[in-house]
């Protein structure tokens, strides 16, 4: 019993202290793993990917995805300077690299680690359409989204780990570890998940319209990320991510906010 009583005061200490705040939103975040280990080993395991992927040099499409990542990240700087988080990015190594595979897909890892599929670039349109992706992955990696789906995939293994050890009956337990699995995943993970996916695409957005680019192209690309569906996709509450309609509602709602955002600096005219 003792130590049953030692091992939740001990988790939920962590949880109590592992907390950070989320500049764009002001709201307390989990991290148990801070960003001074996650990181390095976020900057590794993209060497090893670049290392074993046919990246794209040299090219107009690799110099705008470099161009367009640049403006996104400058925007964020001046964003996060002008609300007082002056050293916020501090520890964050921006690389943008485009990779020839033809997998409709971007994505970002800890610390501003970027990797663009040739195959995204023809629904992404124009170089409005991959700063509204560059725009999301950005704000990914801003948030720290990584750090905190790490921290609830360990408080989920805790939860299960605690219901082990409290529950004595062999087929309580088992019943326990069913329906836990079930509900925590759907009652939860995803929408833990769909809340970071929202999150990215307001920061987004700003973000984009902050560098330059028109916020109501970030509606019209994920129209085409739609058709390009088919509209094959699972229910909104059994995915990892809000479904192509609630994206384009948000987004059309957030694009004159954006633009309101982008006046104050110094920003009224966008590319497209």
């Amino acid at each position: 019993m003792k130590t049953k009583h030692t091992f939740y005061l001990i988790a939920m200490a962590a949880i109590v202290v592992a907390c950070a705040t989320n500049p764009f939103t002001g709201k307390k975040t989990m991290a148990l793993v801070p960003n001074s280990q996650l990181f390095p080993t976020a900057f590794a395991q993209y060497s090893q990917f670049l290392n074993e992927n046919k990246v794209v040099t040299g090219t107009k499409d690799a110099e705008m995805i470099t161009r367009v990542g640049q403006r996104i990240a400058v925007a964020a700087e001046r964003w996060l300077n002008a609300n007082g988080n002056h050293s916020y990015l501090n520890d964050y190594k921006w690389e943008y690299n485009l990779v020839d595979d033809p997998t409709v897909n971007a994505w970002c890892m800890p610390g501003g680690k970027i990797v663009f599929y040739t195959g995204i670039l023809p629904i992404a349109k124009s170089e409005a359409g991959v700063a509204a992706i560059m725009g999301h992955e950005v704000a990914h990696a801003l948030a720290n989204h990584g750090q905190q789906r790490m921290s609830a995939g360990m408080l989920q293994q805790f939860g299960a780990v605690a219901g082990n050890i409290a529950i004595k009956d062999e087929k309580s337990r088992n019943a326990f570890n069913q329906y836990y699995g079930i509900g925590s995943q759907l009652g939860v993970m995803l929408p833990f998940s769909r809340g970071h996916e929202t999150e990215s695409d307001q920061i987004g957005i700003y973000l984009m319209a902050i560098a330059g680019y028109n916020p109501t192209e970030a509606a019209e690309l994920w129209k085409r990320m739609k058709a390009n569906s088919g509209g094959q996709a699972p229910p909104e509450f059994m995915s990892t991510h809000p479904s192509n309609d609630t994206r384009i509602a948000n987004l059309t709602k957030w694009a004159p906010k954006a633009k309101a955002e982008a006046k104050k600096f110094g920003v009224t005219t966008f590319k497209q």
